[in-house]
């Protein structure tokens, strides 16, 4: 029987090229110099390999391998092969239990987050359709109308923005 624990995430969203990853690495020297211990979930529509052809790891996971962890002295990756991206729920039982998770896409299902909107990237903004977008960071002087609940900050607001994580982050408990 496995522990069931509950964890703090939140969700930073946005379309291609908008900033996120950005954003993401000025917020985590900001958690950590108020003493949280925080993870990251980067989620990719597109396939990534961490591991090259012919050396050990590949070979082990290529001729059946169920998990195979790569060891070193600084530090261990495990990599698990799946026929499609697991539930957010099911990563966030895979890791260490940690003051808050940021979580990079799963915007379908990440239950609280932030967008970053930045118009001149030229793409339709994600907040408008979804409810789990409470906060867009954008760098625009022109804030749209839109529902209620929603509210807008700078970019460049990071002290705003991580009290803001902290204040509204959701609580899952993973599968």
């Amino acid at each position: 029987m496995q522990f069931r624990r509950t964890q703090s995430v939140f969700g930073i969203i946005g379309r291609s090229g908008s900033g996120k990853t950005t954003l993401i690495t000025r917020l985590l020297p900001v958690f950590r110099q108020a003493g949280l211990r925080v993870s990251t979930i980067k989620h990719t529509h597109h396939g990534v390999d961490m591991d090259q052809p012919g050396k050990d790891t590949f070979l082990h996971r290529e001729n059946g391998a169920h998990e195979v962890m790569l060891a070193t002295p600084g530090r261990w990756v495990l990599q698990h092969e799946t026929p499609e991206v697991p539930a957010l729920e099911t990563l966030v039982q895979a890791m260490c239990p940690v003051d808050l998770i940021l979580v990079e896409g799963f915007h379908a299902t990440v239950p609280a987050c932030l967008e970053v909107w930045r118009p001149e990237i030229g793409k339709a903004p994600l907040f408008p359709d979804t409810l789990s977008v409470t906060l867009v960071a954008t760098d625009s002087t022109s804030l749209p109308e839109c529902r209620s609940g929603l509210e807008f900050i700078q970019l460049d607001d990071i002290a705003g923005i991580a009290a803001f994580i902290t204040a509204h982050a959701a609580t899952i408990t993973p599968e």
